[in-house]
């Protein structure tokens, strides 16, 4: 590793811990020239996934939109932030447990529905709502079946 300061080559450790969750490795290291100290993170290099949509088009994964679609599902429910954002943890981490470089759009929205019926069962019947875009109520009463047992 090189000194950001100096130039050398012949940098040591000083320090290691885990960084982001265990996500991450950070390095606490010292220039043997210059004797300056700066810090490296060691990550592991994601390979970048693609969602492919209903129409064929793809488009980058977005986390974000996950969480966001699962705090409208939650809105004015007794839900913390904590246990959604371990939600989309978990999904994420099943979406990149994958190894997958592209994703259908269908089977991230099934892996919200399974994570999202533990969370709460009225989040989960809002969001069947809009996911399974039902056309009657007789749909709509077939979901809260499945719910209910």
């Amino acid at each position: 590793m090189k000194c950001p300061f100096c130039g050398e080559e012949n940098t040591r450790v000083i320090d290691t811990r885990s960084a982001e969750d265990d996500r991450c490795i950070r390095r606490r290291r010292q220039c043997d020239a210059c004797g300056k100290r700066f810090t490296t993170y060691e990550k592991v290099e994601s390979i970048p996934i693609m969602v492919v949509k209903k129409d064929r088009t793809r488009e980058p994964y977005d986390r974000a939109k996950i969480e966001q679609g699962i705090i409208r599902s939650c809105n004015k429910r007794p839900v913390s932030m904590d246990k959604i954002i371990a939600t989309v943890d978990a999904i994420d981490a099943v979406i990149e447990g994958m190894g997958q470089r592209e994703i259908e759009s269908a089977k991230i929205g099934e892996l919200v529905m399974d994570h999202i019926k533990t969370l709460d069962g009225v989040a989960y019947v809002r969001f069947a709502s809009v996911y399974r875009e039902f056309k009657d109520v007789n749909t709509f009463m077939d979901e809260l079946k499945k719910v209910l047992k």
